[in-house]
């Protein structure tokens, strides 16, 4: 078998194996223990969210960024058709268009300032530094350079090693922009955080 042909059939089993190993890794206990949907920016706590949420779609439609999915029914009838982002498939830009789209107040409306985007409470991100690069003497900063409140929601230090403050608002910019996999940056939805601080 020549060189090429051996690089395409390792490349091809590759990709076959990775979605399966990739499944695996999220039913690990520590990344499969956040339930909750990251939220667009504004949303109400869960259950009020769940209760005002029409299921209109309109902050879907009005997202320049294509962030924004609706839930389908395998999710559940109380969660059909609400809207939840997917960080690293695709981070939220902080644009405020779907909290100005919200018929129902289910999404508090919030300006496109710095005001706004400090008024966001998503989630957070969390680093792992076992596996973060830049904690192994590798300098990245991915994360950094796509934090949209940079050296305030994040500060970097040595080899750009990333130091998440609690001005954190969860966009997930950081968690799609992390070149490590699986990412070395994760974001928990505020509603797990809630959870997790009340049964501290």
């Amino acid at each position: 078998m020549n060189v090429n042909r051996r690089k395409f059939v390792l490349s091809f089993i590759a990709g076959a194996v990775a979605p399966i190993v990739l499944a695996a890794l999220n039913k690990v206990p520590l990344l499969a223990r956040f339930k909750k949907y990251l939220r667009p920016p504004g949303a109400l706590s869960e259950k009020d969210f769940i209760d005002a949420c029409i299921g209109c779609g309109q902050c879907a439609n009005v997202c320049p960024n294509k962030c924004i999915s609706m839930q389908g029914i395998e999710k559940g009838l109380e969660n059909l058709a609400t809207p939840f982002i997917v960080p690293r498939a695709r981070g939220c830009v902080l644009c405020m268009a779907c909290t100005q789209a919200c018929p129902t107040g289910a999404l508090k409306k919030l300006p496109a300032t710095k005001e706004g985007m400090l008024a966001v409470t998503m989630g957070k991100a969390v680093v792992s530094e076992d596996i973060c690069y830049s904690f192994s003497g590798r300098t990245c900063g991915a994360c950094y350079r796509a934090c949209p409140i940079a050296g305030t929601a994040m500060k970097i230090g040595l080899f750009e090693k990333p130091y998440v403050q609690d001005e954190c608002v969860g966009c997930g910019l950081c968690e799609q922009a992390c070149i490590h996999m699986p990412q070395a940056i994760r974001i928990i939805p505020w509603a797990d955080l809630k959870e997790e601080m009340k049964n501290a």
